[in-house]
């Protein structure tokens, strides 16, 4: 079975880290999303990158870039529009999306999230949890959604859960670890401790 196609959420304006690309933060010596690229790639055979950035700067990742198509970068619902829209020119009923400051995503994400998605309709997406907590930009989303998700944008909808959990969402669970699979660099004290784990310098 061919894996859905997969996208990278690097979409944000990075506010917590000064505006800068974290995307391109060095941890132990590498950008940060190519720590997420390691993780993910093996595990799909069509990924790409959800970025606003200036194509140039983001093509040291060899992935195809998708920017956002609204407007304002309304936050990863427009990161996940843009995933469903590249994968329908794919002829995919389903695409993963994981965002870009996760460097210890699992290395069984889309498995699991495909197995999960084997027990409920081919309607509702699938989203990963841990520690009772919901991780909704780490989701399997049907491509037949993406109408529902513009006009959802376009009325003014922002929250991922808030969205996935009208579209009847199911979460999967996923073990506790240290560090945990889903830690989200935000901050450069976020960054230090990511280095710490992996036992490098950022």
């Amino acid at each position: 079975m061919r894996a859905p196609p997969t996208v990278i959420l690097a979409g944000g304006a990075s506010r917590r880290m000064g505006g800068r690309d974290k995307g391109l933060a060095l941890l132990a010596g590498r950008p940060l999303l190519a720590h997420v690229i390691d993780r993910i790639a093996p595990q799909c055979e069509d990924l790409a990158l959800n970025s606003n950035a200036d194509a140039r700067t983001m093509a040291q990742f060899g992935l195809t870039l998708l920017p956002d198509r609204t407007a304002g970068r309304p936050g990863p619902l427009a990161g996940i529009l843009a995933a469903m829209d590249w994968a329908d020119t794919l002829g995919a009923v389903q695409v993963v999306t994981l965002p870009g400051d996760t460097p210890f995503v699992p290395l069984d994400l889309i498995p699991r999230l495909l197995l999960a998605a084997e027990d409920v309709p081919p309607t509702v997406p699938i989203i990963a949890q841990s520690a009772e907590r919901a991780h909704p930009v780490v989701g399997l989303w049907p491509v037949s959604l993406r109408d529902d998700l513009a006009a959802a944008l376009a009325g003014g909808t922002r929250r991922v859960l808030d969205w996935a959990l009208d579209k009847h969402a199911r979460g999967v669970a996923f073990p506790a670890t240290s560090p945990d699979m889903f830690f989200n660099v935000n901050t450069t004290d976020d960054l230090d401790e990511a280095a710490r784990w992996i036992g490098g310098a950022s």
